[in-house]
Formats: C-alpha cells, sequence, structure tokens
C-alpha cells in the first residue's frame, strides 16, 4: 500500500471530499447515499471544520474503510475545508460534496464518463422532497464548449455552478488549488471558471444531487446587497485572469 492505493493495492479511482460543519443532523443520510455510489477502490475524505456540534462523533460511528475522517482544532470556512479535503485526496477523480444534500444513484459514474475527455464537470440538482429551484437556468450540455459565453454569464450571474454537483481529474488540479487567498465562498466558480480557461468542462443535463434547501445553507438563497454583488464580480474578474496565468503556465510546463 502506498499513498494513492486502498490497503489491497489497488490505485485509487475516486476520492469525494467533503467539508463539515455543524453537520450532524444531515451527515449520515448524505455519507450513506455517497457510499452506495462508490465503488471499493474510491475514498471519502470527510473534513470536519472545528464543529461545536456532535458531527464528528456522527461520521466517526459510521464504520466504513473507504471513509477518511480529519478533525480541524481552529474554523477556517468551508472554501479553506475543502481546499484542505482537496489536499488530501488520492483518487485520480476527484468529486466536491456539502454535506447535508443526497446523491442520486448513478453520479459517479456520469461524472468518471464525462472526466475521461473533460478537465472538469458540472451536472444540475432537483431539491430534496420537491419545491421550485432557485431562477437561475439549469446547465446544459449543449453549453459546454461555449466557454466565453459561460465566463460572461458567469459574472453577470446568469450561469450558476455549484460545487456539489461538481468533479476534477487529478491532472488538472494545479489549475484549481491553491485556492486564491482571496477566495472566501464560490469555490466552486473558481472551478467552473477554470474549467472554462482551459475550455475542457462538460456540463451535464442530468441532476445528479437532491438538493437540501435549509435556513444554514452555505449558499445564499435569496439577493444580495448592491455592494456585495459589485465585490464579488470585481473577484470574479480577478479569478477570471488568474485562472489564465495557471492554464498557460502548466501549458508551457506541458510543452517543455
Amino acid at each position: 500500500m502506498n499513498d494513492s492505493t486502498t490497503p489491497e493495492g489497488q490505485a485509487i479511482r475516486v476520492s469525494v471530499c467533503l467539508a463539515a460543519y455543524k453537520g450532524s443532523r444531515y451527515i449520515e443520510e448524505q455519507i450513506d447515499s455517497i457510499l452506495r455510489d462508490l465503488g471499493p477502490n474510491d475514498e471519502l475524505v470527510v473534513v470536519d471544520d472545528a464543529s461545536p456540534d456532535d458531527t464528528a462523533a456522527v461520521v466517526k460511528r459510521i464504520t466504513d474503510p473507504r471513509i477518511r475522517f480529519v478533525a480541524s482544532s481552529v474554523n477556517k470556512g468551508y472554501v479553506r475545508t475543502f481546499e484542505q479535503a482537496v489536499g488530501l485526496s488520492r483518487g485520480e477523480f476527484i468529486m466536491l460534496s456539502d454535506q447535508d444534500d443526497v446523491w442520486i444513484p448513478g453520479r459517479v459514474e456520469l461524472m468518471l464518463t464525462a472526466l475521461e475527455d473533460h478537465k472538469v464537470v458540472a451536472g444540475n440538482f432537483d431539491v430534496l422532497g420537491g419545491g421550485p429551484r432557485p431562477w437561475i437556468p439549469r446547465l446544459r450540455a449543449s453549453d459546454s464548449t461555449r466557454h466565453l459565453a459561460n465566463l460572461f454569464a458567469i459574472l453577470i450571474g446568469y450561469r450558476a455552478y455549484y460545487g456539489c454537483a461538481m468533479g476534477i481529474r487529478r491532472d488538472a488540479l494545479s489549475y484549481f488549488v491553491p485556492i486564491p487567498g482571496y477566495v472566501h465562498e464560490s469555490h466552486d466558480l473558481w472551478l467552473a471558471i477554470c474549467g472554462n480557461v482551459a475550455q475542457s468542462i462538460r456540463h451535464l443535463d442530468d441532476s445528479i444531487i437532491l438538493r437540501r434547501l435549509h435556513d444554514e445553507n452555505q449558499t445564499p438563497a435569496g439577493w444580495r446587497s448592491l455592494s456585495r454583488i459589485v465585490k464579488a464580480r470585481f473577484m470574479i474578474l480577478r479569478l477570471v485572469f488568474e485562472a489564465v496565468r495557471r492554464v498557460r503556465g502548466a501549458d508551457r510546463a506541458l510543452a517543455a
């Protein structure tokens, strides 16, 4: 066994990276849905962001050798917690997961098929228990190659990407991590920007998770103030330039 293999010596295929914080109410149901969709050579990396509740105890009660649990001693926020989980991952394909959703069976295989020839994949969600989705349109596979249009739509807030329905190949991680230090939210938009700048992102028409909408969701459900909207637009522009720098650097390194 080494850092990228199972105890049986098999290469780890998929790493699911889950950031947890005060998730004891829903996290067990989420983990169960993930494990049902994973294979024997996959792993689930759970990083708890110093939760004050019994999230850690709930995860530790789940006896599955594919779970790797890490408890942070200091709260860092969900972006840095995802970054830590990705840094701990060992699989060839990395998928992000929130703590309070439910995976739809077949998600892993749909994403793996897309990642065979794309560096980033993004899918859609349905609302757990039914109910209306946010007003932003669903992703469409037909828009996958409209990279400039996708970037512009991200900038104006018309194209939503949700990290809980996204994945990336390990050979593209140098685009995504380290996540720029000024990013304190919207790590999912940063990943989508990387995929579009690299011209290697696949949208799935399918819904691949059932998203639980409640008052503690990290993604805001309502309208933001004008000042926050303007600040976010400037951050996105900054991220586009950073993605261009990283993608070009990776291309030069590959050609050298």
